[in-house]
């Protein structure tokens, strides 16, 4: 199955969850897109003691998921492209969305 997971917030447990689904879907052998708006773009500076989303989507990265985050939302903040926020589109989020057989949002 092809998923698409929207992750819009900068809270520890919500986006650390997200991201662990993410990587459990990967694991079940699914393909897993994870499009960062909003605060969800905050992803890389959120380490917390118990709820590191930046430990999940490092993880994310590495097991070959894909990552876009919204080029508005990195510049509203004044942060720069990374590997972990590559600058996209609303446009590459529709795309995911349409590419998705489900798309869930965090």
């Amino acid at each position: 199955m092809k998923i698409g997971i929207i992750i819009e917030t900068n809270e520890p447990e919500k986006a650390w969850n997200g991201v662990r689904f993410g990587n459990t879907a990967l694991k079940k052998g699914h393909e897993v897109k994870i499009f960062l708006m909003s605060a969800g773009v905050e992803i890389e500076s959120i380490i917390h003691e118990k709820f590191n989303a930046r430990n999940q989507i490092e993880e994310f990265i590495k097991n070959k998921g894909t990552v876009l985050a919204c080029g508005v939302c990195i510049k509203s903040r004044n942060q720069g492209e990374s590997d972990v926020c590559p600058i996209s589109t609303m446009i590459d989020c529709l795309g995911m969305v349409e590419w998705a057989d489900k798309v869930i949002t965090f």
